[in-house]
């Protein structure tokens, strides 16, 4: 089956976008080169896109956590702005939150069953 395996976000400032994400989900990053940095989990990893010649359309990524209320307060104090609070939706519960650089991502937590 296939699966979601990598997403890259255009971002305007790579060093703050790597901030925010290690604060908000403990994610650590690699660096290549000045312009670029991904988080590489052998799951579903993430590149951030410094270069704005290299730029795409962002896609929506969700991001599961354990805790969705847990990660809602950390999104906020890592300097997120959530977009759409926690509501329901067939297999779980989700919020979507702009990152600094205006990124909207998703955080859900699956229904326990």
């Amino acid at each position: 089956m296939a699966k979601l395996n990598y997403v890259e976000l255009p971002v305007q400032d790579v060093a703050n976008t790597k901030a925010f994400f290690s604060a908000a989900f403990g994610w650590d990053f690699t660096d290549f080169g000045p312009t670029y940095a991904a988080k590489m989990n052998g799951e579903t990893d993430l590149g951030l896109q410094g270069d704005r010649a290299d730029w795409t359309a962002a896609p929506l990524a969700v991001i599961q956590v354990d805790d969705l209320e847990a990660t809602e307060g950390a999104v906020k104090a890592a300097g997120g702005t959530i977009t759409q609070p926690i509501f329901a939706f067939p297999g779980g519960r989700r919020f979507h939150f702009r990152d600094p650089n205006g990124n909207e991502l998703a955080a859900m937590q699956a229904d326990s069953h």
